[in-house]
């Protein structure tokens, strides 16, 4: 979507314009879950001057209760009005940074973490990193008191059409929620598995591009519900079909033109492309823990569902964990296809990015490409070949991060030491728990 360029004087102009009754100011936690603090629109001088404060205790991955209050400075470039209104008027938005009281920067701030990443990119001399995310997603019925039910609103397959396709309606309503928002939708259409679908939207910068992400995650669970459905963005809801990825195609740009494109260069790649994806193999089992942050995000990382397990790439190829789209010019792009849409977009593109920077800075250059179905293959001959797999489980994954001082020094001591604390939690409540599988298992033995 374009970013556009509006100052305080233009808000309070379209406040009264289109007459505005409440203001979301928005921000995530560490999570990765979209937060909000809604004002009436009287305050709006005071949010504009960056002088609201918050209770940031109840936060996850935040501020102790001793040391609460922190304020939210919106970015003016992020203001929305949602297109849907309600019987109290309309509602806009702002997307804010997050500030401690004396006026610097909040460490715990996953947007301000993705910013800082970028402050070191522009060191190297590039002047912006690209992202085009393609979420997917399931749509589930509601039941008749609008609970949720493990029942899938269709049996489609890939690309299929309508009647087996039902979702189309719901999809429709979203892109055209999401082009009243300004986002440019580039495709939408029914992915592998019965009732998962996916929209793409074109890229932008990283930060715009994750409030798209995150944006786009509200406007899709908004309409679902209007359409009597659920949509769901965790990873592998249902057992036996694919789960939902968040593909991730980036590149650096330098003063306007591709940095990862080179016309003479092997399949068309520059060094620095060659150089920043080497980084991310060097870091994948390493940044995996927050690119895939949930207990059941790896239950979608395993073979025979399209999901990538393995630490390799191709220029065509889609089994290997980095894939060289077909595209090239100012479209040239490296394509990581393991991160779901249960990450925290800020962080994981922090992580990815300095991975690659990593790769740029000591003059890293990847291994042969892998052009076979590496799921074809023995055992022996990807030990031969050099591929190794990623973490199986959270927990291996949690280790993996803790080895690698870049990217624990990316996320900062705040974030690292409460997104570890928050996901050991998580891992151990669920060793503690007792699935349906073990019952059916066990129960009768």
């Amino acid at each position: 979507m374009e970013k556009s360029e509006i100052s305080a004087d233009d808000i309070k102009r379209i406040v009264k314009e289109e007459n505005v009754r409440f203001l979301r100011l928005m921000f995530t936690d560490v999570s990765g879950i979209i937060k909000n603090v809604e004002v009436p629109i009287s305050q709006l001088d005071k949010v504009l001057d960056n002088k609201l404060m918050f209770d940031g205790s109840s936060i996850e991955g935040f501020v102790r209760i001793e040391e609460s209050d922190m304020y939210l400075y919106p970015d003016l470039s992020t203001w929305m009005i949602f297109p849907w209104e309600n019987e109290y008027g309309k509602v806009a938005r702002l997307i804010c940074d997050i500030y401690n009281p004396d006026g610097t920067p909040f460490a715990g701030d996953p947007r301000g973490n993705l910013k800082a990443s970028l402050a070191e990119m522009k060191k190297l001399g590039f002047t912006s990193f690209n992202l085009g995310p393609e979420p997917e997603f399931f749509l589930f019925k509601l039941d008749s008191n609008e609970n949720i039910t493990m029942d899938l609103n269709d049996t489609g397959g890939y690309f299929d059409l309508s009647p087996t396709d039902l979702g189309e309606n719901c999809r429709r309503d979203i892109v055209l929620e999401l082009e009243k928002l300004n986002f440019e939708v580039e495709a939408s259409h029914h992915e592998v598995a019965f009732g998962q679908h996916e929209i793409d939207f074109k890229y932008a910068d990283a930060v715009e591009a994750c409030d798209n992400i995150q944006t786009f995650k509200l406007v899709v669970k908004t309409i679902a519900r209007k359409h009597g459905l659920h949509a769901s963005f965790m990873p592998k809801p249902l057992f036996g079909i694919n789960g939902s990825g968040m593909h991730c195609n980036m590149s650096l740009f330098k003063d306007g033109k591709n940095a990862f494109y080179d016309e003479k260069g092997e399949l068309q790649l520059s060094r620095n492309a060659y150089h920043f994806l080497a980084g991310l193999l060097k870091h994948a089992r390493s940044f995996t823990a927050i690119c895939n942050p949930t207990v059941n995000s790896y239950k979608r990382l395993i073979p025979g569902y399209e999901a990538p397990v393995y630490i390799a790439w191709s220029g065509r190829n889609r089994s290997p964990l980095i894939r060289v789209p077909e595209s090239k010019g100012t479209s040239t792009r490296l394509e990581l296809r393991s991160v779901d849409p249960s990450a925290n977009p800020y962080l994981a593109l922090s992580l990815l990015l300095q991975a690659g920077l990593d790769g740029i800075k000591n003059q890293l250059m990847p291994p042969t490409p892998i052009d076979r179905n590496i799921y074809h293959m023995e055992e022996k001959e990807r030990v031969e070949s050099g591929i190794y797999a990623l973490p199986s489980t959270l927990n291996d994954a949690l280790t993996a991060l803790s080895e690698d001082e870049l990217l624990k020094n990316t996320l900062g001591k705040h974030i690292y030491n409460n997104f570890v604390e928050a996901k050991k939690s998580e891992w151990t409540t669920f060793l503690s728990s007792v699935s349906e599988w073990e019952k059916e298992q066990y129960l009768t033995l």
